[in-house]
């Protein structure tokens, strides 16, 4: 009889473990869009969703030349000082341009964002300007053109202002409604199915024993599909019995574009989810070499992705961002995203063993980055402290405190 391993984590010997990033480009070559078209959605519905098709600007922004500040325009350079020059009467405000010429050696008075005058190109600040008996008086060179804004000189008119495959930001839809778009064609919403397996799980509210738990990762996993701007489809939670998670992965291919799930994809006795889709369906990977996260299911199932997660919470919350969220994004016509980390200086000390990446729960304070005290994937409390994740490659490393890791912000994940 073999003897149980202390390190439940260890490698077994023979086991052909996938790398994190050979997983992701697998999971990746296998994805496409699968998405309708909305024609026309206006301005008012459309952040947070995906851009269907290029948008080009149908005018220039700024549509014309105007002052950046409040002051005086006239034609430039200055270069003879002090001078004078003879004030125009009447003034360009923003709204209310002034309609004539304003001569060769003269100055009007002009306020910010107004249209410079026929006539005049550059401004003169208005606390560098002294006005006497209708004349300007300036005591400074200013070269042609300054504090003036050209027409065009962020945005010309029919340039590509927003490519397809862009989510919508807020400020992305000011953008497109300074250069007067109403409305763009957008992607239908993702359907992305939760599902929770076990027969330990019991539903917030449901009255429990000493040997069951709540679960918390629907509510976890649901909360972070609608924080990304997909639509959620709640599959529920069903017991450790294969013809009802066969059933409830049939009912999620029907409705959804791709199904998370919780739980039962080990190599147990009752991991039904890993069996069905062994039996009825196309697992591609279940033992990537990612800490938290043994194993993990990249699944197909009746024509539909699957993301089999653990069942563990925090190992549920690392893989759901790791592969879930480039995957929706694809599916739901954006772009496959790699995170975006930066290196930051550790206040922690780790002596991490080759063989795995690991994903550690963690937040920058005073320009370090700080890990959570425990490694555990059922420590709840440590999703909630964390504001990111530090990600440590295969490699065998040895972190000491000032020692450069890469953080991942919550935020590069699109939350």
């Amino acid at each position: 009889m073999n003897e149980l391993r202390n390190d439940c984590f260890a490698l077994p010997p023979g086991v052909n473990w996938t790398p994190v990033d050979e997983a992701l480009e697998r999971l990746r070559s296998r994805l496409h869009p699968v998405v309708g078209v909305e024609r026309a959605v206006p301005l008012s519905q459309v952040s947070g969703r995906i851009l269907a098709s290029d948008v080009y600007a149908p005018r220039a922004h700024p549509p014309s030349s105007n002052s950046a500040v409040d002051g005086y325009a006239f034609a430039g350079p200055l270069t003879r000082v002090p001078c004078a020059l003879p004030l125009v009467d009447g003034r360009s405000a923003a709204g209310e341009p002034y309609m004539g010429q304003v001569p060769e050696g003269h100055a009007i008075r002009i306020l910010t964002g107004a249209v410079m005058p026929a006539g005049t190109d550059t401004v003169a600040l208005e606390e560098d300007c002294e006005v006497v008996d209708g004349q300007l008086h300036l005591n400074g060179t200013l070269k042609a053109g300054a504090n003036r804004r050209k027409a065009g000189e962020d945005i010309k008119a029919q340039d590509r202002i927003l490519k397809a495959a862009t989510r919508l930001t807020p400020t992305q839809v000011s953008v497109l409604a300074s250069v007067g778009v109403a409305s763009v064609d957008v992607y239908q919403r993702l359907r992305v199915g939760v599902l929770s397996t076990g027969d330990e799980v019991k539903p917030v509210g449901s009255a429990v024993t000493d040997w069951q738990i709540y679960d918390a990762n629907r509510p976890m996993l649901s909360a972070l599909v609608a924080q990304l701007g997909y639509e959620l489809v709640d599959l529920g939670h069903v017991l450790d019995r294969a013809a009802d998670v066969k059933a409830a992965l049939e009912r999620g291919a029907e409705q959804c574009d791709l199904i998370l799930t919780s739980g039962g994809i080990s190599a147990g006795d009752e991991d039904h989810v890993s069996k069905t889709l062994k039996t009825h369906g196309d697992i591609s990977n279940w033992r990537i070499a990612i800490k938290p996260g043994r194993p993990l299911a990249l699944a197909m199932f009746r024509g539909t992705p699957v993301v089999g997660l653990p069942g563990n919470p925090v190992a549920a919350w690392v893989c759901a961002l790791r592969f879930g969220a480039p995957a929706m994004a694809l599916l739901a016509g954006g772009e496959w995203f790699e995170p975006q980390g930066y290196l930051v200086p550790a206040s922690f000390t780790k002596n991490k063993k080759p063989g795995r990446s690991e994903m550690l729960r963690a937040r920058v304070r005073n320009g370090q980055v700080e890990v959570f005290g425990s490694e555990g994937s059922g420590r709840v409390t440590g999703l909630a402290w964390s504001e990111g994740l530090v990600e440590l490659d295969e490699t065998a490393q040895q972190i000491e405190p000032g020692t450069p890791v890469q953080f991942i912000p919550y935020g590069s994940f699109g939350l």
